[in-house]
């Protein structure tokens, strides 16, 4: 099977690796990543004063402004794309409840004491969660403090309703992120899965067992 080929959740026969995502998924993913960083750094410029040396790395205020809102439209697309792409993963089951009350386990690396976990754990579909819900308010408070093409349809009060949810929305995904991005790190191989798209059973085995189980079933045939 060819990298340019890869299909989700099957077995690679050239390698014995699980393709966990296909190159259209992560290539989704990274621009919703590199859009992200863009917008936390243009947004803590814009609301927080002391921050505001950052507007440099944009090549000034003005651009700053005016390139903002342009980069959340591109990781609203991408991201919405990709939640849509990876919903029915992101379900919570009551299976993940008992997941949630042994978190010390997964602290603790002792995941065999633990329910046995499907395509994504209870810990990414909650960030999932968040993540969806923070780039709806986003999207919608920014379009409304979206002065230059917006301002004729809001009242000030709106837009400053607007201001704070956006600032306080971001400022949560920006948290959710931040333990989203730890996470990856230190659950070796997960950065693996991202960028090259394949794990290895092992880590299939240890982390997503159910998954792994489902994933080698269809792939043998049995």
């Amino acid at each position: 099977m060819s990298r340019t080929r890869q299909v989700a959740d099957q077995v690679d026969p050239k390698t014995g690796q699980i393709v966990r995502y296909a190159p259209a998924t992560r290539i989704n993913h990274w621009i919703v990543a590199i859009s992200f960083v863009l917008l936390a750094l243009s947004g803590l410029a814009l609301f927080y004063p002391p921050l505001f040396w950052l507007a440099n790395l944009f090549g000034g205020g003005d651009v700053m402004r005016a390139v903002h809102p342009w980069i959340g439209l591109v990781m609203a697309v991408a991201f919405f794309a990709f939640a849509a792409k990876v919903g029915r993963d992101n379900r919570l089951q009551r299976a993940d409840r008992e997941w949630l009350r042994r978190i010390g386990d997964v602290v603790r690396d002792q995941e065999e004491n633990l329910p046995e976990v499907g395509r994504n754990n209870a810990g990414q579909k909650l960030v999932y969660l968040v993540a969806l819900v923070s780039m709806l308010v986003l999207l919608v408070s920014g379009l409304v403090i979206w002065r230059a093409y917006f301002s004729d349809y809001f009242p000030v009060d709106a837009t400053r309703v607007a201001a704070l949810a956006h600032a306080a929305f971001a400022f949560v995904l920006i948290l959710t992120i931040v333990v989203h991005v730890y996470a990856g790190i230190w659950v070796k191989g997960s950065l693996r899965a991202m960028t090259r798209g394949t794990v290895s059973p092992g880590w299939a085995w240890k982390h997503h067992r159910a998954w792994f189980r489902d994933v080698t079933k269809h792939s043998t045939g049995k």
